[in-house]
């Protein structure tokens, strides 16, 4: 089985701070999947599914935050996340 990629740029205003990270992490563990996120093409890939890790990014409005998942909820895992972020994390500005 291959993994599931997409891209989806941060628009939120602050970027992915506290806030937004915990519900990006908690919506991950929902998922039957290994998942992975970066901030950059180089960077390495951190588990989704840690907030210490997503919250160490330090991601900023603007950056291109890339999503990888494998495993049976694949799929599901990176809309639904590229979903969440797409909607600044359900905060409004």
């Amino acid at each position: 089985m291959s993994a599931i990629r997409s891209s989806v740029k941060i628009t939120h205003p602050v970027g992915l701070p506290a806030r937004p990270a915990v519900k990006f992490t908690k919506l991950a563990k929902t998922f039957d999947a290994n998942i992975r996120v970066r901030g950059a093409p180089e960077a390495p890939w951190i588990d989704a599914k840690s907030i210490v890790k997503v919250m160490a990014l330090k991601l900023r409005t603007g950056t291109v935050l890339e999503l990888e998942a494998e495993g049976a909820a694949a799929q599901h895992a990176v809309d639904a996340l590229r979903s969440l972020v797409e909607r600044d994390f359900d905060e409004a500005a």
